[in-house]
């Protein structure tokens, strides 16, 4: 709450909301300005004035980059896309209480995140690879020397990588990530990208990732409570792990609830409760929080795990359940707006944590750790409110130029089409594996839901630079054991940082043609 902390992070956050906000509707993606936030903090530190010293604290630009990050991702994905949806199936008037749903919802996606971090089910040091690069960028300008080169060497890596046309953040996290998960998720990419041309099945159009992921999702939901109970019988502490047991389950209690009340606040706004019978109504409700629910935790596990989240298409999975269900179009836009609102701000709030727990010593001084992680959840919290106003004022402008994320029309027409008893046999029978996947691999690798993350992404270079960095990580690790895993850490960093920025700026260049 200082005034130059909070007039920077203030206008770091509008500037990030626009970019979101131009982007989601422009390009159909959002930008990680994580890095970009942390770079303003380190130029502003240089600056020859007394008040700019103050950024030289590598807490204050972590602050930077967490509300510019917030604000992005929650413009972008956690408001734009879902009152997109109602428009786009010109249902206008929905559009305000939608937007005023989802913001409120954002904001519990993102506190449920900030108390569940340092948990069993999302540890602190857990993978977070967003998390790990901008931290690692930070301590580079701080402190240069060796670390500067191996993050300036990643950093030219993934620049070039990009320019190429290579998914250089894929290939980063393979030096970061759990090697049976980051295996299974390259595997994945692989068998969504050469389904069609190798074998003529498209995957995507029968349902097998879908399956696969509902399978997966619902053991991992399993998986959670087990990690909970197990971790309230422990008796020594976990390197990780300082949130306890009867916390987390509260806040997961907490949070289903709060989903269930914002699910019912929606439908009374929307003015058409009344179309619905009191008992589709309760299972509506019911649904739409579970969907929200399960939504964010699946997010938040993929996001940990191997850096990338699939949260158009789970999204996309609850909309199809939805619909096998038998909801009327109206209420189906609401249920796919408010599941797909919520994941992005709990993954992002997981990478700007990690970026703060490194900073601050791994955990070392915990008084100084849990009042960092409060400070950088207000800074979050300035984030989001700001993305709130922002959208609210300007959304108007881009939807009259027919101006909506490209998702949004893939969710309507889904809605219009409605689905069959063909696509709920798929659904039903690739669950199986999923499960069965999930269960082998245990909590701590999420194989099932990393392999169904990859076979519901399009990119098989990401597949095979995810491969690639997994063969050549394995082969520094036969040669010289741990000796290099520091230098590799920045290295991956680096690399992320860098297909991070080519990816922004490039973007960024495109809006203006």
């Amino acid at each position: 709450m200082e005034p130059a902390v909070l007039i920077i992070i203030t206008a770091l956050s509008v500037f990030g909301a626009i970019i979101g906000m131009q982007l989601i509707v422009s390009l159909g993606i959002s930008a990680n300005t994580s890095i970009i936030g942390a770079m303003v903090a380190m130029v502003v530190a240089r600056l020859p004035m007394a008040v700019a010293r103050r950024f030289r604290s590598l807490d204050r630009q972590n602050l930077a980059q967490t509300a510019i990050s917030s604000a992005t991702f929650g413009a972008a994905n956690s408001i734009m896309i879902p009152i997109g949806i109602p428009y786009v199936m010109g249902m206008p008037e929905l559009v305000m209480p939608m937007l005023i749903g989802v913001a409120i919802a954002m904001v519990v996606d993102a506190t449920m995140l900030y108390r569940l971090f340092g948990s069993k089910i999302f540890p602190a040091t857990g993978t977070w690879p967003a998390g790990v690069a901008t931290a690692e960028t930070i301590w580079a300008g701080d402190q240069g020397g060796r670390k500067a080169g191996f993050l300036g060497v990643g950093l030219v890596a993934g620049v070039a990588g990009a320019w190429a046309g290579i998914p250089m953040s894929a290939f980063g996290v393979a030096f970061l990530g759990n090697l049976a998960a980051l295996t299974m998720f390259g595997v994945g990419l692989l068998v969504r990208g050469y389904s069609v041309p190798v074998a003529g099945i498209d995957i995507a159009k029968a349902y097998i990732p879908h399956g696969l992921m509902i399978g997966a999702g619902l053991v991992a939901l399993v998986q959670v409570v087990v990690e909970i109970r197990r971790s309230q019988s422990a008796t020594s502490p976990v390197s990780g792990i300082d949130v306890p047991a009867r916390q987390a389950t509260r806040v997961l209690g907490a949070g289903f609830v709060a989903y269930l009340v914002i699910a019912l606040l929606i439908v009374l706004m929307t003015g058409r409760v009344s179309e619905l019978p009191i008992g589709t109504l309760v299972l509506f409700i019911v649904y739409a929080a579970v969907a929200a629910y399960v939504h964010e935790l699946i997010v938040g596990i993929a996001a940990m795990h191997s850096g990338w989240f699939p949260a158009f298409a789970v999204a996309l999975i609850t909309l199809t359940i939805g619909i096998l269900i038998g909801f009327p179009p109206f209420a189906l836009a609401m249920l796919a707006g408010f599941s797909a609102a919520t994941g992005p701000a709990f993954a992002d709030m997981g990478y700007d944590l990690k970026t703060g727990f490194l900073l601050r010593g791994e955990g070392r001084d915990m008084q100084a750790e849990l009042e960092g992680r409060r400070q950088q959840f207000f800074a979050a919290m300035v984030g989001f409110v700001v993305a709130a106003v922002v959208v609210f004022f300007f959304h108007d402008g881009l939807f009259a130029r027919n101006l909506v994320p490209p998702i949004d029309r893939v969710y309507a027409a889904s809605i219009k089409a409605g689905t069959s008893m063909e696509i709920a046999r798929n659904l039903a029978l690739w669950a199986i594996p999923g499960a069965i996947l999930q269960a082998i691999g245990g909590a701590k690798r999420q194989l099932g839901v990393l392999l169904s993350t990859g076979m519901l992404i399009a990119a098989p270079l990401a597949g095979w630079a995810v491969l690639a960095g997994l063969l050549i990580r394995w082969g520094l690790a036969r040669m010289y054991g741990n000796r290099f895993n520091a230098e590799m850490n920045t290295f991956a960093g680096g690399v992320i940082g860098g297909d991070a920025l080519f990816g922004f700026f490039g973007s960024v260049s495109k809006l203006g043609k």
